[in-house]
């Protein structure tokens, strides 16, 4: 048994068509805009939260060279000591998955978050609060962002004027 279709009109090309003044039709302008994609290395960072995988990475390489610092004032004795060293590890291991692992950011950026938090027992206040702020930024951004957002205007125009002009 075939299937019939039905020979009825495009009920939305009689619309378009019936609003436009008569010797204005343009076949070209009536097709959607072909999305904008990005290629090589901005396309693999748009892909994944980079910004923030970046930031917290930074900030556990921060907080782990004030651990490392020669400070002869801050003494570290027993598991305090050691949490020094693991807590900035675990928020580079963080960020280096928010970059190469973007599947499960939400699970990375809060234990990164949480690490950052800690970090300010463990660590020297934060890695002096540097490595802090970096830490609580880098995870917001990367607990915030989300896959397969379109393009602003602004990015897609200025990567539109880009590819129009010959280099």
């Amino acid at each position: 048994m075939a299937a019939e279709f039905d020979s009825a009109p495009d009920r939305a090309a009689e619309h378009t068509a019936a609003a436009r003044p008569a010797g204005t039709e343009h076949p070209v302008a009536d097709a959607p805009p072909a999305p904008v994609t990005r290629t090589g290395f901005a396309g693999w960072r748009d892909r994944r939260p980079f910004w923030g995988g970046l930031l917290v990475t930074l900030a556990g390489a921060e907080i782990l060279f004030t651990e490392k610092a020669p400070m002869h004032m801050v003494i570290r004795i027993g598991l305090l000591g050691l949490g020094g060293y693991i807590v900035p590890m675990l928020m580079v291991l963080c960020g280096l998955l928010l970059i190469f692992h973007p599947v499960q950011r939400v699970f990375y950026s809060l234990v990164a978050v949480l690490a950052t938090l800690g970090s300010w027992i463990t660590s020297n206040i934060g890695g002096f609060f540097i490595g802090l702020l970096l830490g609580l930024v880098g995870s917001t951004l990367a607990f915030g962002w989300l896959p397969d957002q379109p393009l602003t205007k602004r990015k897609a125009r200025r990567l539109a004027e880009r590819e129009a002009t010959p280099a």
